[in-house]
């Protein structure tokens, strides 16, 4: 394998890991702002029907551990993406190494 070939292979490990990271972050900046309008709606809800916590409280969680999925899938794709990166073989395929 050629230097170039080594440092373009280089190139493609530090740009899948740099969307990793982007990928990783907007899930999180994503969930936190999803639990933050969860957590509001379900305070005003209290606010205007105090009768009503206990079953709000229950659609809270619930809709909670669905906003918690999101980032664990991000999470999945980014480890897909770190450990078997298909980027890497399609550029071995490339240029023939």
């Amino acid at each position: 394998m050629s230097p170039d070939v080594i440092n373009q292979m280089g190139a493609v490990y530090a740009n899948t890991v740099l969307v990793v990271g982007l990928i990783l972050a907007f899930a999180a900046a994503a969930s936190a702002i999803g639990w933050a309008i969860i957590c509001s709606q379900y305070l005003s809800g209290i606010a205007r029907q105090p009768e009503m916590r206990s079953q709000l409280m229950g659609q809270m969680l619930f809709t909670g551990g669905l906003m918690e999925a999101f980032p664990m899938i991000a999470l999945g794709i980014a480890m897909f993406f770190t450990f078997a990166n298909p980027f890497a073989g399609s550029f071995l395929a490339a240029v023939g190494g």
